[in-house]
């Protein structure tokens, strides 16, 4: 299976009162065609700015890609102006986006049919009567009952879950070849979580498009990503498919990420054990690894040496650490 986007370096920085914040500090991944990926990390690691960084995105000032690239389709999105033609191309129609927030993400005084019909007429070149249709059907797609008479409602007329729904047809309406996920289901219910998931995973296996799922929900990733990166202090320490993550985590952090789940195959009343303290300033960050505070395994080498590369461990399995694998 070929390579579909790969990111090489990326580093993005913010210009604060405080000092400059090296949000996501070089990093590399790459998607497959038609592959599920998750992107995992607590609050703060940089996940989100990641996926803002190859769209383009970032709020500039006081942000700025300071380096790295963004290889898709045998171009480095980089080179784009973030404002040019190249990249407006490429946004919606290429690579979608399904943000966190659907109530901001949407524009509360244009009709949900108008925020679909937009990005119709505009990547497709379809007039105002095929616009109107494909958003019909692309409503009913993603489970909208009387799609022909709630195109024409406003989003506060829908409730979360189904504007949620709203932004998967609009990240859908083009046919994309890679759809982002920022953690497209924080504020719903599990009920509403679980069904927006499902309805994911069919729509990436009906356009044959890959996925990018961010998001803290190890559950989640365990049952629809095929790959994951973990990602701490603008870094990712670990890498691997899901079965080499949940059955042999390499990290100390995607071991106390682990360690924090409950499990049904546990004994009763065994209590969680927390990873303690808090993830770093990102603006003061050590020369070494920036896990040391937190972790149970450090060793002097973790405090002399540089952050660690990652290291194959097996296969695709990858970690960024200097602590001895077996003792683990």
């Amino acid at each position: 299976m070929s390579v579909l986007l790969k990111v090489e370096n990326l580093k993005t920085q913010f210009k604060t009162d405080a000092g400059l914040v090296k949000a996501v500090d070089g990093i590399s991944y790459h998607v497959d065609e038609q592959e599920i990926v998750g992107l995992v990390g607590e609050s703060g690691c940089g996940k989100s700015v990641s996926q803002l960084s190859v769209m383009q995105l970032i709020p500039t000032p006081p942000g700025k890609i300071t380096d790295g690239k963004v290889i898709f389709e045998g171009q480095d999105l980089l080179k784009f102006e973030a404002k040019g033609h190249e990249m407006r191309s490429i946004r919606g129609a290429k690579i979608a986006m399904i943000f966190q927030e659907p109530m901001t993400s949407l524009n509360p005084v244009l009709t949900i049919g108008r925020q679909l019909t937009e990005m119709l007429e505009l990547h497709l070149g379809m007039n105002k009567k095929a616009a109107r249709e494909r958003a019909i059907e692309l409503l009913r797609l993603v489970g909208i009952s009387s799609a022909e008479s709630r195109i024409d409602d406003y989003p506060h007329q829908f409730s979360g879950g189904m504007r949620q729904r709203v932004m998967i047809a609009i990240a859908l309406s083009c046919h994309p070849r890679i759809i982002i996920a920022d953690e497209p289901t924080t504020a719903l219910d599990v009920t509403t979580q679980a069904q927006l998931l499902e309805l994911m995973k069919d729509m990436v296996e009906h356009f044959r498009a890959s996925l990018v799922i961010v998001t803290h929900n190890l559950g989640v990733i365990a049952r629809y990503a095929q790959r994951i990166y973990i990602m701490y202090a603008g870094h990712i320490v670990e890498t691997g498919t899901c079965k080499d993550l949940f059955a042999h985590p390499c990290h100390p952090y995607t071991i106390g990420l682990l360690k924090c789940i409950p499990r049904l195959d546990e004994e009763q009343g065994k209590k969680l054990v927390p990873i303690v303290g808090l993830p770093p300033n990102l603006i003061n960050m050590p020369p070494h690894c920036a896990f040391i505070p937190r972790c149970p395994y450090s060793t002097e080498r973790c405090k002399r040496e540089p952050w660690p590369e990652l290291k194959l461990i097996d296969g695709q399995h990858y970690a960024a650490c200097y602590a001895d694998i077996q003792e683990k």
